[in-house]
Order: structure tokens, then C-alpha cells, then sequence
């Protein structure tokens, strides 16, 4: 006798995987698409990422340094390579998050396009953002390795550093983004680089202590994200880590949660009508 088993009663060998929030395919997908267009223009921003420490540290560190010999118990040399180390991080993720998203967005509708895919804004925005940390973190090793050659010691505090930068950049990537997505025309960005990011470059302890500052100054550098990025990669630097500077990391990991949220929410609205 045949037994016949309906559709029903067969056991289920389907297996559906959820879809999770954040899928990692396509992360990796729109990440790959970024690397591509990276092999294009590696050398270029290498050659600056390299240069401009250089430059940085020949002016402040040995022009500066032949005045200032000392800033506490750290050579100035020392002082002013630890330091433009946030620098390189600061310039190496706000300007892409700033001019590749606005650029892809509004000329090429390369956005537009990857949201034909199976890729929704927040996996768009979190690749871009984590594409461009992961170069930060690397390009903030120049100042180090720079600097070692005008007598800045190995320690092995500085394995953190491509960490610190990567932390730091991812906040100021998805600040870029953020700006990218509420500006009308590129020229806005004219107003965020002379009143927000220079501003913050100059007190964020990079070329002097805060502490040097007016005390109005003082409070907004305490408050600035570069500012704690110095901070902690100078200590990590030069084996002076103190309790502090758990402070300076949470700092900088809550203004990457911050901005990635903002930059997700302000770029959704835009491009979801």
C-alpha cells in the first residue's frame, strides 16, 4: 500500500535565515566597492597623509622646539608628533565624510544606485563610515612613524594608536556625512572647515597645552572630541596612561555612536522621499 503524504505533513528542509539589521554582506558589498575606487587614488592621499606631519613637525617640532625645548616633563618634538596624530584622523575622515558622500549623493547618484540593491541607508552609511575609519586609524600611524625619526621613542603603547584613530575617525566621518546630508551646495562646507574644524584643531592640545587657555577656551576644548583624541594617544604614546584616559575613550566612542545615529537619520530623510 502507497502511502501518500501531503505538502503539509512533509517536514520542513527550508531554512530562512533572518535578516538581521545590519547584514554583513551588505557591508561588505558596498565596503568593496570603496576599496576599488581607493586603488585609484591610494598614492595621492598616502603622499599627503605623509607629508603633512612632516611639514607639521619640521615648522612646530624642531622650529617651535629650538624655543621650546620642554612642555612639562615631554620634549616639544615628542609633544607636537603625539598630538598631530588627531590631526591626520580629523583630516583624513571629516573631509571624505563631508565631500565623497555630498559628491555621490548629488552628481553621480551613486546612492541612489546602491539602494536599487539590497542595501538599505543604514548598512550605505555604516560601510562608508567604517571604510573611512578603517583608512583614519592607518593614516594616524604617519605622524608616529614620522616622528620617530626626528627622536620620538617606540613604545608599545602606540599598537593602540591605529584604534584610538579609528574611533576618533569614525565620529568625525559620521560628522561629515551628518554635514554632507544637511548642506544645500558644496560651498556650505567652506563655513563648517573655518568655524568648526579649524577651531577645534587649534584647541584640541595639539601644538600647546589647554591649560594655557583662557578659561572660556579651556571649557570648550574640554568638550571637544579632538581635544580627548590628543589626549589619549599622547599618553598611550608615551607610557603615561592614567585613569583619565578612560574618560577620553568614552568620550570618543559616545560622539561615534552620536554622529553615526545623526548621520543615519539626517541622510535618510534625504534619500528616502
Amino acid at each position: 500500500m502507497s502511502v501518500i503524504r501531503s505538502r503539509a505533513d512533509a517536514p520542513d528542509t527550508v531554512s530562512v535565515r533572518p535578516v538581521r539589521r545590519l547584514e554583513p554582506a551588505a557591508l561588505a558589498g558596498v565596503m568593496t566597492r570603496d576599496i576599488v575606487l581607493f586603488k585609484r587614488y591610494w598614492k595621492a592621499t598616502t603622499f599627503s597623509s605623509i607629508v603633512q606631519p612632516t611639514i607639521y613637525l619640521l615648522a612646530f617640532g624642531l622650529g617651535f622646539g629650538s624655543l621650546v625645548h620642554n612642555v612639562g616633563h615631554v620634549k616639544y618634538v615628542e609633544y607636537v608628533a603625539t598630538g598631530v596624530v588627531a590631526t591626520a584622523v580629523l583630516f583624513s575622515s571629516a573631509f571624505p565624510g563631508m565631500f565623497n558622500t555630498f559628491i555621490r549623493w548629488q552628481f553621480q547618484r551613486t546612492y541612489d544606485a546602491l539602494l536599487a540593491a539590497p542595501v538599505d541607508v543604514e548598512e550605505l552609511v555604516t560601510a562608508e563610515i567604517l571604510w573611512i575609519s578603517i583608512r583614519s586609524g592607518v593614516y594616524g600611524l604617519a605622524p608616529l612613524v614620522v616622528g620617530l625619526a626626528f627622536g620620538l621613542s617606540l613604545m608599545p603603547g602606540m599598537l593602540l594608536v591605529p584604534l584610538i584613530g579609528f574611533v576618533t575617525g569614525f565620529g568625525f566621518a559620521a560628522f561629515g556625512v551628518l554635514i554632507a546630508a544637511v548642506a544645500k551646495t558644496i560651498d556650505n562646507f567652506n563655513y563648517v572647515t573655518s568655524a568648526v574644524l579649524t577651531p577645534m584643531f587649534l584647541v584640541a592640545g595639539t601644538f600647546f597645552p589647554i591649560s594655557t587657555l583662557p578659561s572660556a577656551l579651556r571649557t570648550i576644548a574640554q568638550v571637544n572630541p579632538l581635544y580627548h583624541c590628543v589626549a589619549l594617544v599622547r599618553d598611550v604614546s608615551l607610557g603615561t596612561f592614567a585613569t583619565a584616559d578612560f574618560v577620553h575613550a568614552a568620550v570618543l566612542v559616545v560622539f561615534a555612536l552620536l554622529m553615526w545615529r545623526l548621520a543615519i537619520w539626517r541622510l535618510q530623510s534625504r534619500l528616502i522621499d
